[in-house]
This record gives C-alpha cells, sequence and structure tokens, in this order.
C-alpha cells in the first residue's frame, strides 16, 4: 500500500497528517518528498546514518572541436546554452539534463559530465527517507526518482509530498494506491483543494480528504466534499495546544494516544477506499 500526502497549498498540514499516520502504524516507510524543504524529521527523529548525492549528465564543451556552429544552443528548450562569438557558454543550473545538445553536435564536441545536485538521506533500516535539494537549484524531480526508486515493497509507504500540484507532486504520487488531500477551511483551502482533486481525478487515483484547523461552525469544506462525493476521511480541530506541540515537534499522536487511535482508523478507511 502507497500512501500519499498532498494539499494545494503549502501550510495545511501535509507533515502533520503524514508523519502522524506514519507514527502510528506499527511497521511503515516514510518518505518526505518536499525536498525543497523536508522537515518530516523533526518530528518522526529518525537516526539518519546514509548519504547517496544524486547526479544528474550536464553538457562539457571540448573547445579543439567546437566550431561555434550554434546548433547545440538551438535545440536546447531550456537556453542553458548559448553560443557568442563562436564560444559555447553554458547555464548549468537550468540545464534539463536532456542530452539534446550532444546529438545535436556535429563536430562531436560535446560530452556530458555529472553534476550533484542534491542527496538523497535515510536511517539504516530505510524506515525514513528524505531527499535535499542544494540551494538555487530549480529542478528535483531527479531526487524524487532517486527516493522512488527506494520504496519498500513489503511495507507500508506514506509519500509526504511538496505542496502545489507542480511537476514535483505529479511525480510524488505517481503509482500510489490512495491520495489523502490535506486542507483547511479557507477560502484559499478550499481553492487549492479543488486544483488537487482535478489533479488526482485527472490521474484516477483513489482519494479522501482530511480537514486540518477545523472550526464547528463552518461547513465550506463539507458542502465542497457533500457536492461532489468526496470522503472526508477526518477532521482535525483548530488546537492551540496542537499548535503548541507542533512547534515543539511534537505530533498529536505523540501527546495523545487518543489521536493515534484516530489515525490508525484514518488507515482503515484508506484500505477501504483504495482502488474505488
Amino acid at each position: 500500500m502507497k500512501i500519499a500526502v498532498l494539499s494545494g497549498k503549502g501550510g495545511t498540514g501535509k507533515t502533520t497528517v503524514s508523519a502522524s499516520l506514519a507514527d502510528s502504524l506499527p511497521l511503515c516507510q516514510y518518505i518526505d518528498c518536499d525536498v525543497e524543504e523536508p522537515n518530516g524529521m523533526f518530528f518522526l527523529k529518525p537516526d539518519i546514518n546514509k548519504k547517496l548525492p544524486v547526479n544528474v549528465l550536464v553538457p562539457k564543451v571540448d573547445a579543439l572541436k567546437c566550431d561555434g556552429c550554434g546548433e547545440c544552443a538551438r535545440v536546447c528548450q531550456f537556453n542553458a546554452l548559448a553560443v557568442v562569438k563562436g564560444k559555447v557558454l553554458k547555464f548549468p543550473e537550468i540545464c534539463h539534463h536532456c542530452g539534446a545538445c550532444a546529438i545535436a553536435c556535429p563536430k562531436d564536441a560535446i560530452t556530458e559530465i555529472q553534476r550533484c545536485i542534491g542527496v538523497v538521506e535515510s536511517n539504516s533500516n530505510d524506515t525514513f527517507l528524505q531527499g535535499r535539494l542544494n540551494v538555487g537549484e530549480p529542478i528535483s524531480i531527479p531526487i524524487l526518482t532517486q527516493l522512488k526508486s527506494l520504496e519498500s515493497k513489503e511495507m507500508v509507504v506514506i509519500l509526504d509530498c511538496p505542496p502545489g500540484a507542480s511537476c514535483a507532486v505529479v511525480e510524488s504520487i505517481e503509482d500510489s494506491n490512495y491520495c489523502i488531500l490535506v486542507t483547511e477551511p479557507t477560502p484559499f483551502g478550499l481553492h487549492d483543494l479543488k486544483i488537487a482533486v482535478k489533479l488526482v481525478r485527472k490521474m484516477n487515483m483513489s482519494h479522501g480528504v482530511v480537514l486540518n484547523k477545523a472550526l464547528k461552525d463552518n461547513k465550506l469544506i463539507h458542502e465542497f466534499c457533500k457536492r461532489e462525493g468526496i470522503e472526508l476521511l477526518m477532521e482535525i480541530p483548530f488546537s492551540q495546544e496542537i499548535a503548541r506541540n507542533y512547534s515543539r515537534g511534537i505530533l498529536p499522536t505523540q501527546d495523545d494516544e487518543l489521536w493515534k487511535q484516530k489515525f490508525k482508523e484514518l488507515y482503515k478507511k484508506i484500505e477501504r477506499g483504495a482502488g474505488k
């Protein structure tokens, strides 16, 4: 079972839900796919002792072979190469590692070399994994691909996804059995929940909603879920105590056994809903 936890916007409580679910299950693998700002470690407190660099291929130009024809720059769709006065200028930070420039070069002047863009980190038994994108790097997909290649085949896998509905989110949730959409009862929360719903429906994925910071007199999300036929899996109330504990790195499940039982029940709902 692979469960992806996502939302249309940041700050809704994806890590609260994904880490609490991981904390409630007897054996699972938690993967923090928010490689630009991983924070699951602050709550699950793993002993990270393995690091694997993630490399991508970028062009290297042999100045002795290059005649400055500009064919490499013309074929590059991302403007990672430019030819000025017969010299090739490279911008590796915006290279998408497609290799088109090396194929297009009529003089075989371009080869590809490895460049590190980040790391994948884990504990000794790989029950906790996270990716870290180097500061200034714009492309996270290679790190996500490396993380996904380490998914367990024996354990429940919980994917704490990046915010939004970008390519990184698509890469993170692909092949999951179920998607938990985390939202909050605000107009912004509803707006971005609709985006997330469109995404998982486009990908034909089973899904349900967890409402965080729920208020008794606000039925904005309830009405949307009822209208769209989406199961409301759980409500986490707006609570100063939960927020205070969260700021100290304490999950609801680590403070109250009742919450651990509620997240176990959440998993049972997911099991029933997967594949529908």
